[in-house]
């Protein structure tokens, strides 16, 4: 077991504490093992009885491979949800889908957890806090995303701007239509004569 293995097998055991569709969604699957590349990072993980997650035993061959691109690793902290549409899921069919839709759907109710910890009124304004502060962050994000490629497109002119990659592949799609039209109207002209 990696040291990574423990935390990540809390949180989402955390998580899946207060969904109880997840566990019924992954219950049928007790026993069978995935596994979790992205970069450097390997999870060996099991589901447990109740649909509960495990670290997986070392001997034990997975029934799913999930491949996390370096793409869908930036989109973690974004969108979860996003990221792991974009990963490549191998193996099992029908494991692979329920994963897949535990982990596109369980979400963090961290105004529940707040509330534990310092009461409903305030976790309501800390929760409004942190939504504010990660809307703001998508939005900052985006926006510094966009001036980048303005920059990069218009301005040091380093990529070609998208209209004009359009315009061109439009025009050479004219010259290639007007070209084979010359060569029917050739090979009609050298027919005739």
């Amino acid at each position: 077991m990696t040291a990574i293995t423990d935390p990540v097998v809390s949180v989402v055991n955390h998580l899946l504490g207060t969904e109880d569709w997840a566990r019924q969604r992954l219950a049928p699957f007790a026993g069978q093992a995935f596994h979790i590349e992205g970069g450097p990072l390997r999870l060996e993980l099991s589901i447990a009885d109740e649909g509960w997650i495990a670290p997986a035993e070392i001997a034990h061959t997975p029934l799913v491979e999930i491949r996390i691109t370096h793409e869908a690793l930036t989109e973690i902290l974004a969108d979860p949800a996003k990221a792991f549409s974009a990963a490549q899921l191998s193996g099992s069919a029908q494991f692979a889908e329920a994963l897949a839709f535990v982990f596109r759907n369980l979400r963090w109710d961290y105004e529940a957890d707040l509330a534990k910890l310092f009461g409903d009124i305030a976790a309501h304004r800390l929760a409004g806090v942190l939504r504010d502060g990660l809307s703001w962050q998508r939005e900052t994000l985006a926006r510094i995303g966009a001036n980048a490629a303005e920059f990069v497109t218009e301005e040091a002119a380093i990529v070609t701007p998208r209209r004009d990659v359009s315009r061109f592949g439009a025009d050479v799609d004219a010259l290639r239509d007007d070209l084979a039209r010359l060569e029917k109207r050739i090979a009609r002209l050298a027919a005739q004569s």
